[in-house]
């Protein structure tokens, strides 16, 4: 063997016992706050693509759902990161369990009112002497704001998840999710121009729903870590929407693994609204901000209907995280 090359090769040798020890991956998980569906698609697809693994983070998501709450996993440390809607983690934080928000995904509110025509309901003040399907109390501020604001005199029925009620009459009014339910209700043979829909964003009413949280001890201990997680979800957000199809193939997957029944059609129409909800009105990617007005919205709703004691202070619940440079 040349001279040159045993002396190159016991160069290389050298190096290699100096060089750095390589970094390992550090290992978090997320909950989203229900069913891997198309809401949720923007981390899966993340994982999946490797927007996370580059950044540094192991992660592994848990299905979220009935039996496995994210405010719990999140609270008792058995998830790092978790997806809760702004007005659940103002609560948590006012009940002392010490959430930031780190990323305002969704930035409209996708809960909304709808009513049939038949019914003779065109506008708010024509639910007078009508009965409101309202779901659980988290769910039922807007409502009850709703309500309040336009003066109405109304019976209010407990409402399942479950359009049934709705489609038999039981109600006048149903609640229901842009994403979710209104497209049931579209799927079991009613037209658009058969419904009258009354989004609380458009009333003045904007109570934004998916963030993304962790324990301020973890934001505290690796704000860097924050900050990738977040640039990673929105990266793993925006392809899943340039890549509609690919994306609802794995929704597909995921949900079979979970032995949750879905059609393709539903979940295209959830990615396509969650594309809606995440996008500002006036164009641009996703940003993650918290507005401030949003955040006293929420937080002085709560109070007044007596759900939180205090508001959290503004600067201590929110920690912006997004940065263009992780990306």
């Amino acid at each position: 063997m040349p001279g040159f090359v045993i002396l190159a090769l016991a160069i290389m040798a050298c190096a290699g016992a100096f060089a750095a020890p390589a970094v390992l991956a550090k290992e978090v998980r997320l909950i989203p706050q229900w069913v891997p569906q198309a809401q949720f698609a923007g981390y899966y697809m993340g994982l999946k693509k490797g927007s996370y693994k580059k950044r540094g983070i192991d992660l592994t998501i848990i299905a979220g759902g009935p039996l496995r709450q994210s405010s719990e996993y999140l609270a008792s440390g058995q998830a790092e990161f978790a997806t809760l809607w702004l007005a659940s983690g103002i609560q948590m934080r006012d009940h002392a369990v010490p959430v930031v928000n780190i990323a305002q995904m969704v930035r409209r509110s996708a809960l909304m009112l709808v009513a049939k025509k038949s019914s003779g309901i065109i506008s708010p003040q024509d639910m007078n002497g009508k009965k409101i399907g309202l779901w659980e109390p988290v769910f039922q501020i807007q409502p009850s704001a709703f309500i309040e604001k336009y003066g109405l005199d109304v019976t209010t029925i407990r409402q399942s998840y479950s359009v049934n009620l709705f489609l038999r009459g039981g109600v006048d009014v149903a609640s229901a999710m842009w994403y979710n339910e209104y497209h049931t209700i579209l799927n079991a043979g009613l037209n658009p121009d058969e419904l009258v829909t009354f989004f609380f964003y458009d009333h003045g009413l904007n109570f934004p729903e998916d963030g993304i949280y962790v324990l301020e001890d973890t934001f505290n201990q690796d704000p860097d870590l924050c900050k990738a997680f977040v640039a990673a979800s929105i990266e793993g957000w925006e392809y899943a929407f340039a890549h509609p199809e690919e994306t609802i193939d794995l929704v597909m997957a995921n949900l079979e693994d979970e032995h949750i029944p879905a059609t393709r059609v539903h979940q295209r129409w959830m990615l396509d609204r969650m594309k809606d909800l995440m996008h500002p009105l006036s164009g641009g990617g996703i940003s993650g901000a918290l507005k401030y007005d949003d955040f006293a919205r929420v937080a002085y709703s709560l109070k007044d209907f007596g759900l939180i004691n205090s508001i959290p202070e503004y600067n201590a619940f929110y920690r912006k995280c997004y940065d263009e440079s992780h990306q």
